[in-house]
């Protein structure tokens, strides 16, 4: 059974955000080569017109939409049972992994620095936080997009705490 996030004595809520992993940056990627070559190959079928070009192009259109509509199912599930999130608190952060448990807490007092890397290109979008802590290994984790709202409210709430 899944462990929730309050409790942990991390103060009040301040919001909910989702992360990604190797993995989710990965997919990302694969999405959008996905979609680059599904273009090149409708524009291929329509210049060509190669026989049953319409039946290779609904086929292919009908693949690429039941993917879209997974990606969206698994964006909505992921945050109805809080799967790979970031929830700000007043005192910290808490990270979740793919099940949903707890991966790990952070309270504001033990964070020494934030590192950000951030990267946009066509296939790829994201910011790559590390927390680095007092004694433990640092937290590392992919906010996905070019400006996550996520990146925001963590500078916010080290700067309430004194932390660069």
């Amino acid at each position: 059974m899944r462990q929730g996030v309050d409790g942990l004595g991390l103060g009040e809520k301040l919001g909910s955000y989702p992360i990604a992993g190797v993995g989710g940056g990965l997919a990302q990627m694969a999405r959008r080569v996905g979609v680059m070559l599904y273009v090149v190959i409708i524009v291929c079928l329509i210049a060509i017109t190669p026989p049953a070009a319409f039946a290779k192009g609904a086929v292919m259109t009908a693949v690429v939409v039941v993917l879209f509509g997974l990606m969206l199912a698994w964006r909505r599930t992921s945050a109805r049972f809080g799967l790979r999130r970031c929830y700000l608190y007043t005192d910290g952060l808490v990270v979740t992994n793919l099940f949903g448990g707890v991966q790990d807490a952070v309270a504001w007092s033990e964070v020494t620095e934030l590192n950000r890397l951030s990267g946009a290109s066509v296939f790829m979008t994201f910011h790559r936080v590390e927390i680095a802590r007092h004694g433990l290994r640092p937290l590392a984790f992919l906010a996905p997009g070019v400006k996550p709202p996520l990146v925001e409210a963590l500078l916010n709430q080290l700067a309430k705490n004194g932390i660069r």
